[in-house]
């Protein structure tokens, strides 16, 4: 036997084998065979659809994340530009109520200075009446200690008083 030339009933035989085969598998296989690569290739069909359109969808929310950044952004620039003018205001406030204290116990100690400093020149002029009444009596005793000046004190009394009557009358 000749692998290379086989004789001739081989080749016949194997012909009627691989037509029964190919056969077989053309009405069996093939069809099997097809349908999987069709099927697997609708599958890929369908994954790259799916693939574009969850590009799209990840475009898409890519824009929108851009979009919402963005209105944020402005959002949080709103916001801090009200949060500063009512710093701005609060502060403003504030100084205002503390310059009307300030102004107001300013003037209360401007009272209370006024009031310390009409007491103050009350007992300055109370101490100033007392020695000024003890100066005068030790001198009205002074004077008085002698005959002599006791009888000035009276003439000086009756002429003030007789002065003060002819005030009155005039």
């Amino acid at each position: 036997m000749n692998l290379l030339l086989p004789e001739s009933g081989l080749l016949f035989w194997m012909t009627v084998i691989f037509a029964i085969v190919f056969f077989v598998l053309a009405k069996f296989g093939f069809p099997v065979i097809t349908g999987m690569v069709e099927r697997r290739s609708r599958r890929i069909n369908d994954s790259l659809e799916a693939a574009r359109v969850a590009e799209e969808a990840i475009e898409n929310l890519n824009a929108t994340k851009e979009q919402i950044v963005a209105e944020t952004r402005m959002e949080q620039e709103r916001l801090t530009k009200e949060a500063v003018g009512e710093r701005e205001r609060i502060i403003g406030l504030a100084q205002a109520q503390a310059r009307q204290e300030a102004d107001r116990i300013l003037q209360e100690a401007r009272e209370k200075i006024l009031e310390e400093k009409e007491a103050a020149l009350k007992d300055i002029r109370r101490e100033v009446a007392l020695v000024s009444m003890t100066i005068a009596e030790k001198l009205v005793r002074k004077e008085l200690s002698s005959a002599e000046g006791q009888r000035e004190l009276l003439d000086r009394l009756v002429e003030d008083m007789t002065e003060h009557k002819d005030m009155e009358v005039s």
